[in-house]
Protein backbone atom coordinates (compact mmCIF):
# COMPACT_ATOMS: atom_id res chain seq x y z
CA UNK A 1 0.00 0.00 0.00
CA UNK A 2 2.90 2.34 1.19
CA UNK A 3 4.52 1.69 -2.85
CA UNK A 4 1.06 1.99 -4.60
CA UNK A 5 0.50 5.16 -2.85
CA UNK A 6 -2.73 4.12 -1.17
CA UNK A 7 -1.27 5.06 2.36
CA UNK A 8 1.52 6.81 3.66
CA UNK A 9 3.98 6.04 6.60
CA UNK A 10 2.62 9.30 8.36
CA UNK A 11 -1.25 8.48 7.87
CA UNK A 12 0.33 5.17 9.38
CA UNK A 13 2.31 6.44 12.15
CA UNK A 14 -1.07 8.30 13.33
CA UNK A 15 -3.34 5.11 13.25
CA UNK A 16 -0.12 3.53 15.21
CA UNK A 17 -0.34 6.55 18.20
CA UNK A 18 -3.76 6.42 18.40
CA UNK A 19 -4.12 2.27 18.98
CA UNK A 20 -1.11 3.26 21.21
CA UNK A 21 -3.91 5.86 23.07
CA UNK A 22 -6.47 3.45 23.29
CA UNK A 23 -8.11 1.37 26.03
CA UNK A 24 -7.09 -1.69 24.03
CA UNK A 25 -3.41 -1.10 24.35
CA UNK A 26 -3.37 0.06 27.67
CA UNK A 27 -0.34 -0.82 30.30
CA UNK A 28 1.04 -2.43 26.74
CA UNK A 29 3.98 0.78 26.98
CA UNK A 30 5.47 1.83 29.89
CA UNK A 31 7.60 4.86 28.18
CA UNK A 32 6.03 6.43 24.53
CA UNK A 33 8.23 8.25 22.34
CA UNK A 34 5.20 9.51 19.96
CA UNK A 35 6.76 13.02 18.31
CA UNK A 36 10.32 11.58 17.66
CA UNK A 37 8.27 8.35 15.76
CA UNK A 38 6.55 11.24 14.09
CA UNK A 39 8.98 12.73 12.75
CA UNK A 40 10.83 9.44 11.38
CA UNK A 41 7.79 8.60 9.89
CA UNK A 42 7.93 11.30 7.98
CA UNK A 43 11.42 11.69 7.24
CA UNK A 44 11.35 10.71 2.97
CA UNK A 45 14.56 8.69 3.14
CA UNK A 46 12.77 6.49 4.86
CA UNK A 47 10.20 5.06 2.49
CA UNK A 48 12.58 2.40 0.06
CA UNK A 49 13.70 1.04 3.01
CA UNK A 50 12.61 -2.50 4.59
CA UNK A 51 10.27 -1.23 7.23
CA UNK A 52 9.71 2.14 5.81
CA UNK A 53 9.03 4.52 8.08
CA UNK A 54 6.13 2.57 9.97
CA UNK A 55 5.83 1.65 14.17
CA UNK A 56 8.38 -0.49 15.77
CA UNK A 57 8.21 -1.19 19.69
CA UNK A 58 10.78 -1.92 21.61
CA UNK A 59 10.57 -5.06 24.92
CA UNK A 60 11.81 -2.66 28.02
CA UNK A 61 14.80 -4.50 28.43
CA UNK A 62 16.77 -3.44 25.40
CA UNK A 63 18.87 -0.19 25.35
CA UNK A 64 17.75 2.63 23.97
CA UNK A 65 20.28 5.46 23.81
CA UNK A 66 19.63 8.16 26.61
CA UNK A 67 17.45 5.94 28.38
CA UNK A 68 17.62 3.71 31.19
CA UNK A 69 16.77 0.07 30.78
CA UNK A 70 14.43 -0.90 33.55
CA UNK A 71 13.43 -4.28 32.17
CA UNK A 72 9.56 -4.23 33.52
CA UNK A 73 11.05 -3.40 37.14
CA UNK A 74 11.36 -0.59 39.35
CA UNK A 75 14.49 -1.48 41.12
CA UNK A 76 16.55 -0.26 37.80
CA UNK A 77 14.09 2.78 37.13
CA UNK A 78 17.44 5.22 38.06
CA UNK A 79 19.47 3.09 36.29
CA UNK A 80 22.08 4.85 34.05
CA UNK A 81 20.85 5.62 31.05
CA UNK A 82 22.43 3.92 27.74
CA UNK A 83 24.97 5.16 26.09
CA UNK A 84 23.71 3.64 22.41
CA UNK A 85 20.86 1.72 21.25
CA UNK A 86 21.51 -1.77 21.49
CA UNK A 87 22.39 -3.58 18.00
CA UNK A 88 18.88 -4.99 17.56
CA UNK A 89 17.25 -1.59 17.66
CA UNK A 90 20.09 0.16 15.92
CA UNK A 91 19.65 -2.80 12.99
CA UNK A 92 15.26 -1.49 12.77
CA UNK A 93 15.98 1.69 12.76
CA UNK A 94 18.63 1.41 9.80
CA UNK A 95 15.96 -0.39 8.58
CA UNK A 96 13.43 2.48 8.44
CA UNK A 97 11.85 1.46 11.91
CA UNK A 98 10.21 4.03 13.78
CA UNK A 99 10.48 3.60 17.41
CA UNK A 100 7.16 4.16 19.01
CA UNK A 101 7.72 3.24 22.24
CA UNK A 102 9.25 0.73 25.14
CA UNK A 103 6.62 -2.10 25.72
CA UNK A 104 5.89 -3.42 29.36
CA UNK A 105 7.04 -7.27 30.14
CA UNK A 106 6.75 -9.80 32.92
CA UNK A 107 9.94 -7.85 35.53
CA UNK A 108 13.01 -9.35 34.47
CA UNK A 109 11.25 -11.59 31.45
CA UNK A 110 11.18 -14.20 34.11
CA UNK A 111 7.52 -15.81 33.33
CA UNK A 112 5.13 -16.61 30.64
CA UNK A 113 2.23 -15.19 32.14
CA UNK A 114 3.03 -12.07 31.51
CA UNK A 115 1.60 -10.12 34.58
CA UNK A 116 3.27 -7.63 35.46
CA UNK A 117 2.74 -5.70 39.72
CA UNK A 118 4.29 -2.45 38.81
CA UNK A 119 3.25 -1.22 35.61
CA UNK A 120 0.06 -3.05 35.48
CA UNK A 121 -1.31 -6.13 32.52
CA UNK A 122 -2.08 -5.30 29.24
CA UNK A 123 -5.47 -7.69 28.29
CA UNK A 124 -5.21 -9.96 25.53
CA UNK A 125 -6.44 -8.98 22.13
CA UNK A 126 -7.43 -11.05 18.96
CA UNK A 127 -4.78 -9.60 16.19
CA UNK A 128 -5.88 -11.79 13.70
CA UNK A 129 -9.52 -10.58 14.07
CA UNK A 130 -9.18 -7.42 15.51
CA UNK A 131 -11.48 -7.60 18.75
CA UNK A 132 -10.54 -8.00 22.46
CA UNK A 133 -10.31 -11.04 24.02
CA UNK A 134 -12.62 -9.95 26.90
CA UNK A 135 -13.32 -10.18 29.76
CA UNK A 136 -9.73 -9.47 30.57
CA UNK A 137 -7.21 -12.37 29.61
CA UNK A 138 -3.42 -12.79 30.33
CA UNK A 139 -1.51 -11.80 27.30
CA UNK A 140 1.61 -13.68 27.56
CA UNK A 141 4.95 -13.09 28.53
CA UNK A 142 7.44 -12.55 28.68
CA UNK A 143 6.67 -9.54 25.99
CA UNK A 144 3.57 -8.80 26.58
CA UNK A 145 3.12 -5.56 25.32
CA UNK A 146 5.24 -6.66 22.67
CA UNK A 147 2.54 -8.54 21.26
CA UNK A 148 -0.30 -6.55 21.88
CA UNK A 149 1.19 -3.57 20.61
CA UNK A 150 1.03 -5.47 17.58
CA UNK A 151 -2.24 -7.17 17.88
CA UNK A 152 -3.87 -3.49 18.48
CA UNK A 153 -2.13 -1.44 15.68
CA UNK A 154 0.05 0.13 17.58
CA UNK A 155 3.16 -1.10 16.08
CA UNK A 156 3.90 -3.50 12.76
CA UNK A 157 6.82 -4.92 14.58
CA UNK A 158 7.01 -5.63 18.29
CA UNK A 159 10.62 -6.01 19.15
CA UNK A 160 11.22 -8.85 22.02
CA UNK A 161 13.10 -11.67 23.68
CA UNK A 162 12.39 -15.70 23.99
CA UNK A 163 14.01 -17.80 26.32
CA UNK A 164 11.46 -20.38 26.79
CA UNK A 165 8.62 -18.88 24.82
CA UNK A 166 8.34 -15.49 25.38
CA UNK A 167 7.76 -14.04 22.16
CA UNK A 168 5.98 -17.34 20.81
CA UNK A 169 3.32 -17.49 23.52
CA UNK A 170 2.26 -13.89 23.85
CA UNK A 171 1.76 -14.05 20.33
CA UNK A 172 -0.14 -17.12 20.20
CA UNK A 173 -2.42 -16.04 23.17
CA UNK A 174 -2.72 -12.20 21.34
CA UNK A 175 -3.19 -13.78 17.65
CA UNK A 176 -0.47 -12.74 16.05
CA UNK A 177 2.63 -13.86 14.58
CA UNK A 178 5.96 -14.77 16.69
CA UNK A 179 8.95 -16.14 15.38
CA UNK A 180 12.12 -17.01 17.34
CA UNK A 181 15.20 -17.56 15.01
CA UNK A 182 18.00 -19.95 16.13
CA UNK A 183 19.64 -17.77 19.08
CA UNK A 184 23.23 -16.92 17.55
CA UNK A 185 22.16 -15.23 14.49
CA UNK A 186 21.04 -12.20 15.88
CA UNK A 187 22.90 -10.60 19.12
CA UNK A 188 21.68 -10.10 22.44
CA UNK A 189 24.62 -7.10 23.40
CA UNK A 190 22.40 -4.72 24.95
CA UNK A 191 19.53 -6.58 26.14
CA UNK A 192 19.18 -7.33 29.65
CA UNK A 193 19.83 -11.42 29.82
CA UNK A 194 17.77 -13.78 31.29
CA UNK A 195 20.07 -17.18 30.81
CA UNK A 196 22.82 -16.54 28.42
CA UNK A 197 23.05 -20.11 27.47
CA UNK A 198 18.68 -19.33 25.64
CA UNK A 199 17.93 -15.86 25.65
CA UNK A 200 17.14 -14.96 21.70
CA UNK A 201 16.65 -11.38 20.38
CA UNK A 202 13.52 -11.76 17.84
CA UNK A 203 10.03 -10.21 16.88
CA UNK A 204 6.35 -10.86 17.14
CA UNK A 205 4.73 -9.10 13.21
CA UNK A 206 1.03 -9.31 11.59
CA UNK A 207 2.03 -11.82 9.38
CA UNK A 208 4.65 -14.50 8.67
CA UNK A 209 6.21 -12.20 5.39
CA UNK A 210 6.72 -9.76 7.73
CA UNK A 211 8.19 -12.15 10.16
CA UNK A 212 10.67 -12.84 7.40
CA UNK A 213 11.36 -9.10 6.56
CA UNK A 214 12.47 -8.33 10.43
CA UNK A 215 13.93 -12.11 10.48
CA UNK A 216 16.57 -10.25 7.77
CA UNK A 217 17.23 -7.11 9.11
CA UNK A 218 17.77 -8.36 12.43
CA UNK A 219 19.92 -11.42 11.38
CA UNK A 220 20.92 -9.10 8.60
CA UNK A 221 21.03 -12.03 6.28
CA UNK A 222 18.71 -13.04 3.57
CA UNK A 223 16.23 -16.08 4.16
CA UNK A 224 16.36 -18.63 1.01
CA UNK A 225 12.86 -18.69 -0.50
CA UNK A 226 11.90 -21.88 -1.68
CA UNK A 227 9.23 -22.66 -4.44
CA UNK A 228 8.51 -26.44 -3.31
CA UNK A 229 4.48 -26.51 -2.59
CA UNK A 230 3.03 -27.48 0.76
CA UNK A 231 2.81 -31.86 -0.79
CA UNK A 232 6.24 -31.30 -1.37
CA UNK A 233 7.20 -30.94 2.29
CA UNK A 234 7.91 -33.68 5.23
CA UNK A 235 5.87 -33.00 7.92
CA UNK A 236 5.54 -34.03 11.24
CA UNK A 237 3.64 -34.10 14.57
CA UNK A 238 5.22 -34.94 17.88
CA UNK A 239 2.51 -36.67 20.45
CA UNK A 240 4.86 -36.94 23.00
CA UNK A 241 4.24 -34.61 25.55
CA UNK A 242 3.24 -31.63 22.56
CA UNK A 243 -0.17 -33.08 22.85
CA UNK A 244 -0.86 -33.66 26.40
CA UNK A 245 -3.80 -31.87 28.37
CA UNK A 246 -4.73 -29.83 25.60
CA UNK A 247 -7.80 -27.10 26.20
CA UNK A 248 -10.87 -28.03 24.05
CA UNK A 249 -10.27 -25.36 21.88
CA UNK A 250 -6.83 -25.82 21.27
CA UNK A 251 -7.40 -29.50 19.87
CA UNK A 252 -10.31 -28.13 17.93
CA UNK A 253 -8.22 -25.43 16.20
CA UNK A 254 -4.92 -27.63 15.92
CA UNK A 255 -6.88 -30.78 14.87
CA UNK A 256 -8.87 -28.50 12.23
CA UNK A 257 -5.62 -26.91 10.78
CA UNK A 258 -4.11 -30.30 10.30
CA UNK A 259 -7.12 -31.35 8.26
CA UNK A 260 -6.80 -28.76 6.22
CA UNK A 261 -3.05 -29.19 5.65
CA UNK A 262 -3.69 -32.30 5.08
CA UNK A 263 -6.67 -31.47 2.01
CA UNK A 264 -4.43 -29.65 0.29
CA UNK A 265 -1.86 -32.35 -0.41
CA UNK A 266 0.64 -32.04 3.03
CA UNK A 267 2.25 -35.37 3.93
CA UNK A 268 1.85 -35.33 7.64
CA UNK A 269 3.26 -37.98 10.00
CA UNK A 270 2.62 -38.65 13.61
CA UNK A 271 5.84 -39.42 15.33
CA UNK A 272 6.96 -40.18 18.93
CA UNK A 273 10.12 -38.44 20.66
CA UNK A 274 10.83 -40.26 23.44
CA UNK A 275 13.54 -37.87 24.17
CA UNK A 276 10.85 -35.23 25.43
CA UNK A 277 10.17 -37.42 28.52
CA UNK A 278 13.53 -37.40 29.41
CA UNK A 279 14.60 -33.32 29.31
CA UNK A 280 17.02 -32.36 31.82
CA UNK A 281 15.54 -31.59 35.14
CA UNK A 282 16.79 -28.62 35.91
CA UNK A 283 16.70 -25.47 33.59
CA UNK A 284 18.93 -22.44 33.06
CA UNK A 285 17.60 -19.08 33.46
CA UNK A 286 17.55 -19.55 37.71
CA UNK A 287 21.17 -20.18 37.87
CA UNK A 288 21.85 -17.96 34.94
CA UNK A 289 19.96 -15.05 36.30
CA UNK A 290 20.93 -15.49 39.81
CA UNK A 291 24.28 -14.83 38.68
CA UNK A 292 23.01 -11.97 37.25
CA UNK A 293 20.87 -10.85 40.03
CA UNK A 294 22.49 -11.48 43.26
CA UNK A 295 23.96 -8.60 44.48
CA UNK A 296 20.87 -6.55 42.84
CA UNK A 297 18.23 -8.64 45.29
CA UNK A 298 20.46 -8.42 48.14
CA UNK A 299 20.00 -4.69 47.72
CA UNK A 300 16.42 -4.35 46.69
CA UNK A 301 15.30 -7.88 46.70
CA UNK A 302 11.62 -6.59 48.70
CA UNK A 303 11.19 -4.55 45.80
CA UNK A 304 10.75 -7.04 43.17
CA UNK A 305 8.08 -8.83 41.98
CA UNK A 306 7.29 -11.61 44.74
CA UNK A 307 7.02 -14.30 42.00
CA UNK A 308 10.33 -13.03 40.34
CA UNK A 309 11.80 -13.22 43.07
CA UNK A 310 11.49 -16.97 43.89
CA UNK A 311 12.12 -18.08 40.73
CA UNK A 312 15.21 -16.16 40.53
CA UNK A 313 16.70 -16.96 43.83
CA UNK A 314 15.88 -20.75 43.51
CA UNK A 315 19.05 -20.68 40.93
CA UNK A 316 21.15 -20.11 44.22
CA UNK A 317 21.15 -23.99 45.25
CA UNK A 318 22.24 -25.16 41.92
CA UNK A 319 25.75 -26.51 42.37
CA UNK A 320 28.78 -26.03 39.79
CA UNK A 321 29.00 -30.15 39.29
CA UNK A 322 25.10 -29.65 38.51
CA UNK A 323 25.35 -26.79 36.29
CA UNK A 324 28.25 -28.69 34.28
CA UNK A 325 26.62 -31.72 34.30
CA UNK A 326 23.44 -29.81 33.26
CA UNK A 327 25.42 -28.26 30.22
CA UNK A 328 26.63 -32.06 29.24
CA UNK A 329 22.99 -33.45 29.35
CA UNK A 330 21.36 -30.84 27.62
CA UNK A 331 23.73 -31.53 24.22
CA UNK A 332 23.01 -35.19 24.75
CA UNK A 333 19.27 -34.50 24.77
CA UNK A 334 20.06 -32.36 21.54
CA UNK A 335 21.80 -35.04 19.62
CA UNK A 336 18.65 -37.91 20.98
CA UNK A 337 16.19 -35.07 19.62
CA UNK A 338 17.62 -34.64 16.17
CA UNK A 339 18.12 -37.85 15.33
CA UNK A 340 14.38 -38.51 15.35
CA UNK A 341 13.69 -35.18 13.76
CA UNK A 342 16.02 -35.66 10.63
CA UNK A 343 13.66 -37.16 7.93
CA UNK A 344 10.93 -34.10 8.42
CA UNK A 345 11.40 -30.25 7.09
CA UNK A 346 9.77 -28.72 10.11
CA UNK A 347 7.45 -29.88 13.35
CA UNK A 348 3.84 -29.21 14.11
CA UNK A 349 2.62 -28.75 17.46
CA UNK A 350 -0.06 -26.14 19.73
CA UNK A 351 2.00 -23.19 20.43
CA UNK A 352 0.59 -23.66 23.87
CA UNK A 353 -1.49 -26.09 25.13
CA UNK A 354 -4.36 -23.91 26.79
CA UNK A 355 -6.27 -20.74 25.83
CA UNK A 356 -5.56 -17.27 27.95
CA UNK A 357 -7.03 -17.34 31.40
CA UNK A 358 -8.39 -14.85 32.92
CA UNK A 359 -6.33 -11.98 34.07
CA UNK A 360 -8.03 -12.34 37.56
CA UNK A 361 -7.19 -15.46 38.28
CA UNK A 362 -3.49 -15.35 38.74
CA UNK A 363 -3.68 -11.04 39.46
CA UNK A 364 -0.92 -10.30 41.57
CA UNK A 365 -1.41 -10.61 45.65
CA UNK A 366 -2.50 -7.47 47.14
CA UNK A 367 -2.44 -8.75 50.81
CA UNK A 368 -6.63 -8.27 51.64
CA UNK A 369 -7.05 -11.93 51.66
CA UNK A 370 -3.91 -14.41 52.56
CA UNK A 371 -5.92 -17.35 50.92
CA UNK A 372 -6.94 -15.59 47.84
CA UNK A 373 -3.63 -14.34 47.74
CA UNK A 374 -2.65 -18.31 48.12
CA UNK A 375 -5.10 -19.31 45.62
CA UNK A 376 -3.73 -16.98 42.88
CA UNK A 377 0.27 -17.91 43.27
CA UNK A 378 -0.77 -21.23 43.20
CA UNK A 379 -3.17 -20.63 39.91
CA UNK A 380 0.10 -18.54 38.73
CA UNK A 381 2.75 -21.00 38.73
CA UNK A 382 0.03 -23.90 37.19
CA UNK A 383 -0.82 -21.44 34.06
CA UNK A 384 2.92 -20.52 33.60
CA UNK A 385 4.45 -24.10 33.81
CA UNK A 386 1.44 -24.89 31.02
CA UNK A 387 2.09 -22.08 28.64
CA UNK A 388 6.06 -22.68 29.12
CA UNK A 389 5.70 -26.79 28.57
CA UNK A 390 5.59 -26.61 24.64
CA UNK A 391 7.97 -23.85 23.40
CA UNK A 392 10.61 -23.97 26.08
CA UNK A 393 11.65 -27.58 24.75
CA UNK A 394 12.51 -25.36 21.49
CA UNK A 395 14.77 -23.33 23.35
CA UNK A 396 16.69 -26.28 25.30
CA UNK A 397 17.23 -27.82 22.07
CA UNK A 398 18.71 -24.61 20.56
CA UNK A 399 16.20 -24.68 17.55
CA UNK A 400 13.85 -22.22 15.86
CA UNK A 401 9.90 -21.73 15.73
CA UNK A 402 7.10 -19.75 14.05
CA UNK A 403 4.16 -19.02 16.21
CA UNK A 404 0.91 -18.36 13.37
CA UNK A 405 -2.52 -18.12 14.75
CA UNK A 406 -4.82 -21.27 13.59
CA UNK A 407 -8.11 -20.02 15.10
CA UNK A 408 -11.27 -18.66 13.44
CA UNK A 409 -13.43 -15.93 14.17
CA UNK A 410 -15.48 -16.28 17.22
CA UNK A 411 -12.81 -18.36 18.98
CA UNK A 412 -10.39 -17.56 21.60
CA UNK A 413 -6.89 -17.24 19.94
CA UNK A 414 -4.68 -20.01 19.23
CA UNK A 415 -1.11 -20.55 18.11
CA UNK A 416 0.20 -22.96 15.31
CA UNK A 417 3.92 -23.72 16.72
CA UNK A 418 6.20 -24.93 13.20
CA UNK A 419 9.81 -25.63 14.33
CA UNK A 420 12.74 -28.02 14.13
CA UNK A 421 16.50 -27.72 14.93
CA UNK A 422 18.87 -24.83 15.23
CA UNK A 423 19.31 -23.21 11.48
CA UNK A 424 16.21 -24.53 9.84
CA UNK A 425 15.77 -20.83 9.96
CA UNK A 426 14.55 -20.60 6.61
CA UNK A 427 12.85 -23.93 5.96
CA UNK A 428 10.47 -23.26 9.21
CA UNK A 429 9.57 -19.86 7.84
CA UNK A 430 9.01 -21.08 4.12
CA UNK A 431 6.74 -24.13 5.86
CA UNK A 432 4.58 -20.87 8.11
CA UNK A 433 4.36 -18.88 5.05
CA UNK A 434 2.25 -21.79 2.61
CA UNK A 435 0.70 -22.73 6.14
CA UNK A 436 -0.57 -18.85 6.56
CA UNK A 437 -1.43 -18.82 3.03
CA UNK A 438 -3.65 -21.81 3.03
CA UNK A 439 -5.81 -20.50 6.31
CA UNK A 440 -6.22 -17.22 4.57
CA UNK A 441 -8.48 -18.50 2.12
CA UNK A 442 -10.15 -20.67 4.51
Amino acid sequence: MLQSHQTSAPQEMERAIAAAQSTACRHAFVRTAFDEARSQAANPSLQHLPLAGLAVSVKDLFDLQGQPTPAGSVVLADAPAASADCPAVARLRAAGGAVIGRTNMTEFAFSGVGVNPHHGTPAAHDGRFGTLVGPARVPGGSSSGAAVSVATGAAFVGLGSDTGGSIRIPAALNGVVGFKNTARLVPTQGALPLSTTLDTVCATTRSVRDAIVVHEVLAQRRVARSTAPLPALRLAVPTSVFLDGLDAPVAQAFERTLAQLRQAGAQIAEIDLPAMRQQPAYGFSAPESYAWHRELLQRAGERYDPRVRKRIEAGATLRAWEYIDLLRSRQQWIADMQACMTPYDALLSPTVPITAPLLASVAPADGQDAAMDAARDAEFFRVNALLLRNTSAVNLLDGCALSLPCHTAGELPVGLMVWHAALHDDTVLHVGLQIEELLQKQ
